[in-house]
């Protein structure tokens, strides 16, 4: 049988396939723009979900400087730091004494404070965890105050408010919600003040976040403390400012008072917090009793943990309520 001829033409097409058309440039530059818009929207769901996911104490702070010079943090939208003193850290003006000789079984007083609370709820069940006496002040209309006020109660820790004030480096940093401005009138400062105090479950007091600016301003104080004193709330002074009238407006209005001797954190390393826990004892033993405060750093929290043993035998730990007074009745 004779065998079957070949396609000529099929054959030829196999020898030489059909090489597709060039690129033109309208068609190259169409395939960059969406290669580029891939790539854009990978970075942005990326960064999406490292916001919602990632710890707040975790996420990097920007930092504000003075004439070259740290002076704290300026705070994200969500977690809002201490923006600390620019010309050192405020301490209260206090005359030299000899220190106290004090018996074991009357160890001197202190307090410690930890502010900004209510962003974080990993680092609140750590420092809940460590079974002590601390107090947490609450910033107002934070996302996690009620499930923290409520952890809280379930272990004896006193709550206040972490009342948001104008920082004299205001606007470039934000007090965050509900802060209290001085170019707020009566009425408006007043009315911000009550939905503050309202957003927070179950607060004995109340101390200034930020608020180097507000502080200075007498008649302002006079106002928020007039109604403190209605509420039956105590304050104490942050003291982030030398210049603060918080202690006089408290003596006119009789609002319990206490301000803070030491920051125990405003450099984040476990040896500074450290030394800045000894001086608190040191102080507490000069005058009797002390009040420290520091921020929910995982780093405070390590320091406390491994300090605390050491501390109860030197200091007792007693909730922010106990250490305030109305000025001019016997100190403690």
């Amino acid at each position: 049988m004779a065998p079957k001829k070949q396609n000529k033409k099929t054959n030829k097409q196999r020898r030489n396939p059909k090489k597709p058309a060039p690129a033109t440039g309208g068609q190259r530059l169409k395939r960059a723009f969406w290669g580029l818009s891939l790539l854009i929207l990978i970075v942005v769901a990326t960064g999406y979900l490292v916001d919602q996911f990632m710890p707040p104490s975790s996420k990097p702070q920007q930092q504000i400087q003075s004439n070259g010079k740290f002076i704290g943090k300026i705070p994200s939208k969500t977690h809002p730091f201490e923006i600390y003193p620019k010309n050192g850290l405020s301490k209260p003006v206090k005359r030299p004494i000899a220190p106290k000789v004090i018996a074991s079984r009357s160890l001197p007083k202190v307090a410690i404070i930890i502010d900004d609370i209510g962003y974080d709820k990993h680092i609140v069940k750590k420092f809940l965890a460590l079974d002590a006496p601390l107090t947490f002040s609450v910033l107002p209309f934070s996302p996690f105050e009620k499930e923290i006020s409520s952890a809280a109660r379930s272990k004896n820790i006193e709550t206040m408010l972490h009342l948001p004030m104008e920082p004299a480096e205001y606007p470039m940093v934000d007090p965050g919600p509900g802060a209290l401005l001085t170019s707020m009138s009566a009425d408006e400062l007043i009315n911000q003040l009550k939905k503050n105090l309202r957003s927070v479950s179950a607060i004995k007091g109340v101390n200034n976040h930020m608020g180097s600016e507000m502080t200075q301003h007498s008649s302002q104080m006079y106002q928020i403390f007039t109604i403190l004193k209605k509420e039956g709330l105590y304050f104490i002074d942050s003291r982030t400012t030398s210049k603060t009238l918080c202690k006089p407006s408290a003596r006119l209005l009789q609002v319990p008072f206490a301000e803070r001797d030491v920051f125990l954190d405003h450099v984040p390393t476990s040896e500074f917090i450290e030394g800045q826990l000894n001086e608190l004892v040191r102080t507490a033993h000069q005058q009797g009793h002390a009040i420290g405060i520091g921020h929910p750093h995982s780093s405070t929290h390590r320091t406390l943990k491994k300090m605390l043993p050491r501390l109860k035998k030197k200091i007792r730990l007693v909730p922010a309520s106990e250490l305030v007074r109305q000025l001019g009745s016997a100190s403690h």
